[in-house]
């Protein structure tokens, strides 16, 4: 079995399901309306507060976004894809400050580091890496990420540890994931392979695209080299319910404290109380799943004996007499010590040992 650690918590097929909430650009430029969006997430049941560390100038062409133009979620965006990715930028400095208030709010502190200087400038702070779908076939700053280590002193000694992994898989081909998987796994074995539609417009539609079988695909094929995962931008619960049922065990979804607020992405992003929900509902599945293992649950005693059935006499039994057929007939409820309907070739010819009332149960021993 797969497991490994995000910080404190275990992450593994048996283990509770790990939510990352994706604060995104959601801060809108202000460091304490990210400070607020820690704690409301924490509040709501997140696991880990993301954030994106990039320079608008390293990650977006102004030139190459003037000849294609503004497509999908973008073309509702008011200023320029280049402004629009400078607003959403974050100060470094904040760094340090957003990881101690999630500390103070007991989940981990992660980031996409969008920028080979990033990788090395947040590696301090971060106990995972998230690699969004967009950098999946970037093999320079994966390869960077998959060797990134972190210093843990233990009895005065240095140890080493590389840091997990999780990879969105959005807007990918099969070949693809398959080529970067292998380059990650490569170099660390710690990865969360997370499928991904990346449509950001909240659209219904959406829901015929995000294809969650796509995890049992993924599951033929990587086996216990991966732990699965989904990061999704659809709303309500069924896709993350579903992604669960299938194997999914770290979900990522997009948080902010209002869907009314401008930004590019509020409208997409769920708000605390329907994150809530969602953590209820995913614990409620998490029971619900079971062990796998068929068996007469603890819940189910009474109702086994209520609804089951043993035989009665139909008429009276005399003492050395022969159980025939006619001389019984299968009744709830199923008394101990007695003999259950599939029991009936064993039962019929028997003699009985004492008399047996009409309507009374045929014990075992009643009969020789």
């Amino acid at each position: 079995m797969k497991k490994f650690k995000i910080g404190k918590k275990l992450i593994s097929i048996k283990n509770k399901t790990y939510f990352i909430a994706d604060i995104g650009a959601n801060h809108d430029g202000s460091i304490s309306r990210a400070k607020k969006l820690i704690r409301l997430c924490a509040k709501a049941g997140a696991d880990a507060a993301k954030f994106q560390h990039f320079k608008a100038e390293t990650i977006i062409s102004p030139l190459g976004f003037k000849e294609i133009g503004k497509k999908s979620h973008q073309s509702q965006w008011k200023k320029s894809v280049f402004e629009t990715y400078k607003d959403a930028s974050i100060n470094f400095e904040w760094t340090k400050i957003l990881k101690k208030e999630c500390k103070k709010n007991n989940i981990d502190f992660m980031t996409s580091p969008y920028d080979l200087e990033y990788v090395d400038m947040v590696e301090k702070y971060v106990s995972a890496y998230k690699i969004g779908s967009g950098d999946l076939n970037w093999h320079s700053i994966i390869k960077k990420i998959s060797k990134k280590k972190k210093k843990k002193k233990i009895k005065k000694k240095i140890s080493k540890k590389k840091k997990p992994i999780i990879l969105a898989t959005g807007a990918s081909t099969l070949k693809e994931v398959k080529d970067t998987v292998k380059l990650i796994t490569k170099a660390n074995e710690d990865l969360i392979l997370m499928q991904c539609n990346t449509n950001y417009s909240n659209d219904e539609k959406n829901f015929e695209n995000i294809n969650l079988n796509v995890l049992k695909t993924y599951k033929k094929i990587f086996g216990n080299k991966v732990i699965l995962g989904l990061s999704d931008h659809t709303s309500g619960h069924a896709t993350v319910l579903g992604a669960i049922s299938l194997g999914a065990r770290v979900i990522e979804k997009h948080f902010t404290d209002s869907n009314s607020r401008n930004g590019p992405d509020h409208k997409f992003s769920m708000h605390f109380d329907s994150w809530s929900e969602m953590v209820k509902e995913t614990r409620r599945l998490e029971k619900a799943l079971g062990n796998g293992v068929k068996s007469i649950e603890s819940n189910e005693t009474h109702t086994a004996h209520v609804q089951r059935r043993s035989f009665y006499a139909t008429k009276e039994i005399k003492k050395g007499e022969k159980i025939k057929l006619r001389s019984i007939f299968p009744l709830r409820p199923y008394l101990k010590n007695s003999f259950s309907p599939d029991q009936e070739n064993f039962l019929i010819g028997k003699k009985v040992k004492k008399r047996i009332k009409i309507n009374e149960c045929i014990k075992k021993n009643s009969v020789l």
